[in-house]
């Protein structure tokens, strides 16, 4: 079962036919809210949306822990990531979709294992590639199939939030080797790992990152709502065309 986690701009999905919603209840708390099942073109899917279904949780108070066990204990076998972002670099603006295969972690202070506290053992995981490269193909197999261009491969800096980034900040990121900035890939996508659930992500850019483009001298609020629609219409026409058998 796909199992989709939807970002700002996304916090419902309408082109899931809905069959039921369930509260769930998990050992590391309360999930950002209920679980919703459907089928999406014929194919098994549940959904959640990560800052709650009316936008209310910042991303540094996510409960990323609940909900991926959420969604491992209701049955799904695989996780796509819904989420938008700054671009960093310069080909990489407003309304460009993004499957990203790196990323680098800035958060801090976030809970970020299911492996601690009591007598829980050490468990390191491989995270050498954090996305899996065959959920990636599939989701660029499905742009191409939704006819929706998207740029295949960039680093994602995961940084903390809520506050957006300095102009410096961002010079920062772009030397460590970043071309777009979030602040919910991580711990997301580690959890994922650790629960052995293939992860990856589609971003969508919302505006440039400060310093950058028609950001440099600051953020422009105004326009993010419009871009954000439009391209999470196109993101729902790639999310038709997945396939996941056999993942």
């Amino acid at each position: 079962m796909l199992a989709i986690i939807g970002g700002s701009g996304l916090t419902q999905l309408a082109n899931l036919a809905v069959e039921r919603r369930e509260v769930v209840r998990t050992p590391h708390g309360e999930p950002s809210g209920p679980l919703t099942f459907g089928r999406l073109c014929g194919q098994s899917a549940v959904f959640i949306a990560r800052h709650g279904y009316g936008h209310t949780i910042p991303p540094h108070e996510v409960n990323y822990c609940a909900n991926l066990w959420a969604l491992k204990q209701a049955g799904a076998t695989c996780i796509v990531s819904i989420a938008s972002v700054g671009g960093i670099r310069a080909d990489l603006g407003p309304g460009a979709i993004v499957i990203p295969h790196q990323i680098i972690d800035y958060t801090w202070g976030r809970k970020s294992t299911f492996h601690e506290g009591g007598d829980a053992q050490v468990v390191h995981i491989d995270f050498t590639q954090p996305y899996d490269p065959e959920l990636r193909h599939v989701l660029l197999e499905a742009a191409r199939d939704a006819g929706q261009a998207v740029t295949d491969g960039s680093v994602y800096a995961a940084t903390q939030g809520p506050r957006l980034e300095t102009a410096a900040e961002i010079d920062r990121l772009e030397r460590d080797g970043a071309d777009i900035v979030g602040m919910t890939g991580m711990p997301e996508a580690a959890l994922a790992r650790e629960l052995e659930l293939p992860y990856a992500a589609i971003t969508v850019v919302a505006n440039h990152a400060a310093g950058r483009g028609d950001s440099k001298l600051g953020i422009h609020f105004a326009s993010l709502e419009d871009i954000l629609r439009e391209s999470m219409e196109r993101v729902r026409h790639i999310l038709e065309m997945i396939c996941i058998d056999g993942k």
